[in-house]
């Protein structure tokens, strides 16, 4: 059972599933996303496929419901009906994917599903599977320039100030197309020098920049670290702007994140650097 990023969170956001949770997290994360504004503790219980993991997950959820003081949310894709029951009984918003398509299904078949997880995950022996879950470990291990190692095997670095949409665009490459994408913060150590990190000079080619207006920086770094240096408008405003000179400097390929959706960006990464 993994947490997410801690933030300070008006409700919390759990993915249940029997498996990885990964499809749980991606369709949830597709519909949360329509909310703005909200700051969203987000959660994934994986693997909860007993009876006995199905109740720690319960406790789980009702000790998060009483440190929040306000009901969590719930997106489910738990298969037994067992074990969907457990977790379907904590005080929170129940989220049921299997249910919301299979019942509609099986009316319109006018046949029963066999409600069989391993024909749910069936699609995790594929190939195509196994290449997102590549994907995913590699974007995690290469979040924030933390590991130098294995660069060669990526597919996309994207570049950019700290907070400008890298790492949620880095996992959404990884998980909806199975690319191996790292991501490097562009510092004021970086500007101070006039160069990118000695590192990705070796992979120009794979280089994409990801910029954000300042105004929009600020408000997101102040959810974070409010009224620190590093959230100010005037900081932020320049961070950019050397960001921005450093990546016509090298002529990396960049956008802006401030309107654009993490789909409209992934699709214009995919065509400039002809990925797909």
């Amino acid at each position: 059972m993994t947490d997410s990023k801690q933030v300070q969170a008006d409700r919390t956001v759990f993915f249940v599933s029997d498996g990885t949770g990964i499809t749980a997290e991606t369709f949830g994360h597709s519909i949360l996303s329509q909310f703005e504004g909200l700051q969203l503790r987000q959660v994934r219980l994986p693997f909860i496929d007993s009876p006995e993991k199905a109740d720690e997950a319960l406790q789980r959820i009702e000790r998060q419901r009483q440190s929040d003081g306000r009901r969590p949310i719930i997106f489910s894709t738990l298969v037994n009906p067992e074990i969907n029951d457990i977790v379907r009984s904590a005080d929170a918003l129940f989220l049921d994917m299997i249910a919301g398509f299979v019942g509609p299904l099986e009316q319109e078949f006018g046949i029963k599903s066999t409600h069989t997880i391993g024909r749910f995950h069936a699609v995790a022996g594929s190939d195509s599977y196994k290449k997102r879950i590549e994907a995913i470990h590699f974007s995690m291990a290469h979040d924030d320039g933390q590991a130098h190692r294995d660069l060669d095997q990526a597919d996309v670095i994207l570049v950019g100030v700290s907070r400008s949409g890298k790492t949620p665009t880095s996992l959404y490459l990884a998980v909806q197309h199975g690319l191996k994408a790292a991501n490097y913060p562009l510092i004021p150590e970086d500007f101070a020098r006039g160069k990118m990190p000695d590192v990705l000079y070796r992979y120009r080619s794979k280089l994409f920049g990801l910029t954000i207006a300042p105004e929009r920086l600020a408000e997101v770094r102040n959810e974070r670290r409010p009224g620190s240096r590093y959230a100010s408008l005037e900081n932020c405003r320049m961070e950019v702007n050397e960001a921005e000179t450093m990546m016509r400097k090298e002529s990396i390929p960049w956008l802006s994140s401030t309107t654009k959706s993490i789909e409209e960006i992934a699709t214009t990464i995919l065509t400039l650097l002809d990925l797909d």
